[in-house]
């Protein structure tokens, strides 16, 4: 078993409940890691083989730029999506920062983390 990180996906999108938030947009972070039997290509060196970071990086780009109300909401697509288009991968996090969220506060960010495994 290993592991494939990909990391602090900058992304601009328009998730939120408030009208201004879908409207404006804001910034974001995507971390996502997944874990998969990756002794196959350890040995081959083929891209086939493995779990291709560029796609995992694709498909955030593509959910997040899908408006939705809540982190969650979005943390979810992204799983399911990776469950369904590459079957080498087991289990997945992924967590979804919204950076300086309008909240009344000074926070840095907000965190939606969710975590699968494949189900059979």
């Amino acid at each position: 078993m290993g592991i494939i990180k990909v990391e602090n996906i900058r992304v601009t999108a328009h998730h939120g409940c408030l009208k201004e938030e879908t409207a404006i947009g804001s910034e974001y972070l995507v971390n996502l890691k997944v874990k998969a039997d990756l002794q196959k290509s350890t040995a081959s060196d083929n891209l086939e083989d493995t779990v291709n970071y560029v796609f995992l990086n694709k498909v955030v780009v593509e959910e997040m730029a899908t408006p939705s109300a809540l982190l969650e909401h979005v943390a979810k697509r992204i799983l399911d999506r990776i469950f369904k288009e590459d079957k080498l991968i087991t289990v997945a996090t992924v967590a979804v920062s919204k950076i300086n969220p309008p909240i009344g506060g000074d926070v840095q960010m907000v965190t939606v983390e969710l975590t699968e495994k494949r189900k059979n």
